[in-house]
């Protein structure tokens, strides 16, 4: 067990020198098309911290295979510590948003069940869209129902609430216009 929290703690340090995005949500065009599905893991259905639309849970919510990350990726964090990711998906073939939620091992390795949420803001409406929620789970991955905002100001917003915390810890990935 003394192993384990000292294999975690290296990892947790290790990311905290890996140098952040400097790049704002919305900034560049979007990946060249074969870009997008080699990052999508073209025939893999395995889940993965990435997001992959091909996967069991992502095709249970309706996720289009042909979604690609936009914006840069938010992370939940719970005293210190990131918990979670969060991103936002954008299917060209579905003209649809996604949220994507991703639990990391180290909080899964240390948690019983916990509540989860995840779907996209909308600027314009000033409300979330297509938002799922889970309580009492212990999963990995997480995406959210289908948001019919490409048109729209956005970004993807996830919450991860460990049992006994009075609220969740939350984050939310850049606007995206």
């Amino acid at each position: 067990m003394r192993a384990r929290k000292t294999l975690i703690a290296a990892a947790a340090c290790a990311f905290a020198f890996v140098p952040a995005a400097s790049a704002t949500a919305g900034s560049g065009p979007a990946p060249a098309p074969e870009k997008q599905r080699s990052a999508a893991g073209e025939k893999s259905t395995a889940p993965s911290a990435a997001g992959n639309p091909r996967s069991a849970k992502a095709r249970a919510a309706g996720v289009c295979p042909d979604a690609y990350q936009i914006g840069t990726t938010a992370y939940v964090d719970r005293g210190g510590a990131h918990i979670a990711s969060v991103k936002q998906f954008y299917s060209p073939q579905c003209d649809e948003n996604y949220g994507y939620l991703w639990v990391w091992d180290s909080f899964r390795n240390t948690t019983g069940d916990y509540d989860v949420s995840t779907g996209i803001y909308s600027y314009s409406r000033d409300e979330y869209v297509g938002k799922r929620s889970w309580t009492n789970s212990n999963g990995q991955e997480y995406w959210s129902n289908p948001a019919d905002t490409a048109d729209e100001c956005t970004a993807a917003v996830g919450a991860v609430r460990k049992p006994g915390d009075p609220l969740p810890n939350q984050a939310a990935t850049g606007k995206r216009c």
